[in-house]
């Protein structure tokens, strides 16, 4: 695996999101967040203690796992069940439990996950926040998610968004792929799943090339970005990346945000509906169908309506929201048929 691409010196108001974007590859913007004041607080304690200020006592979703599973949050051996569990509580005690067990190589691992920091630490954002100053931020505002543990791993995944995760304490580590990889990750189960997405079935630090052969391939594609704290790394939607918590205590800060209006449906539901409709159909008929596609979807947007009149073109004209509407009442009358 490779080194992802570092660029140095950029100014947090100056950051060339266009660029970033296009190029459609990670990047890590070094230092990027360095001078953001939980940035700077450097031991684990002041860090909670910090954190702990904009906390009004809604209760968060951590994940528990058992000290020999070593932070890898999956699945049993059967691949039915997760092999963790999932609690709400005080986010406090939470903390306090990370920091009581630093140093033990037996602690269980503690993961909160996405946890919405407008919601659950209001106030936070006033005095750590990236500058957005680009109009696809306009359009689509980032959610803007903390994520707290020991030393965890989130098992190789992809998002529908595109993401800037914020290392802030602790050191991270990310293996991203490019999303044509996908067969030679080995995705899991489509349900359950660990996070809401669908993760690798494969060891990418112990890799087993007699079980999963594809994945020299991805490894040989791949990319790895080390973060220190203050160090931001963008990623484009659907890469593949596997997150590694390296210490004992680890805060980090992600912003995702679309590329589309929210009243563009998630291509997810489309995915599960082809498993419904196109998969077990005969081979033929599914090359047939790929060409029907290509022209209606993955082609020029406008090239399937072009020939007919403005007033005829109906679901083949550019979406907006009255339409998008309608296009999901047809399909949820089809649905329930």
């Amino acid at each position: 695996m490779r080194a992802t691409r570092v660029l140095e010196g950029v100014a947090p108001d100056h950051v060339p999101w266009s660029e970033i974007v296009e190029e459609g590859s990670p990047v890590i913007l070094k230092g990027l967040v360095r001078d953001w004041p939980l940035a700077q607080t450097g031991a684990p304690r002041e860090a909670a203690a910090y954190l702990q200020q904009f906390y009004q006592g809604r209760p968060v979703t951590a994940f528990i796992g058992r000290p020999e599973l070593q932070g890898r949050f999956g699945y049993t051996e059967d691949a039915t069940r997760l092999d963790f569990k999932s609690e709400r509580g005080d986010l406090g005690a939470y903390l306090g439990r990370i920091l009581e067990h630093a140093g033990d190589s037996g602690a269980p691992s503690i993961y909160i996950g996405s946890t919405d920091v407008d919601q659950f630490l209001p106030g936070f954002r006033a005095e750590n926040d990236l500058v957005l100053n680009h109009e696809m931020f306009e359009a689509s505002p980032p959610l803007v998610g903390a994520w707290i543990g020991n030393r965890t791993t989130a098992l190789a995944h992809h998002d529908l968004s595109y993401n800037v995760a914020c290392c802030l304490v602790g050191r991270r580590r990310f293996s991203l792929f490019p999303p044509e990889q996908v067969a030679n990750l080995y995705p899991g189960p489509l349900d359950p799943t660990p996070g809401g997405q669908v993760v690798t079935m494969a060891d990418i630090e112990a890799p087993d090339f007699d079980r999963f052969p594809g994945l020299r391939e991805a490894l040989e594609v791949g990319e790895v970005a080390d973060l220190e704290p203050g160090d931001a790394l963008y990623y484009p939607a659907l890469w593949w990346h596997q997150v590694s918590a390296l210490e004992d205590f680890n805060i980090m800060v992600n912003y995702w945000w679309n590329r589309v209006p929210g009243y563009v449906d998630t291509p997810q539901t489309t995915l599960m509906h082809a498993l419904l409709s196109l998969r077990d159909r005969p081979e033929p008929e599914k090359r047939a169908w790929k060409a029907m596609f290509d022209y209606y979807v993955f082609g020029p947007a406008g090239r399937a309506g072009a020939h007919l009149p403005e007033g005829a073109r109906g679901p083949l004209a550019p979406l907006d929201e009255m339409s998008a509407r309608r296009l999901r009442a047809l399909l949820q009358r089809k649905l329930n048929r």
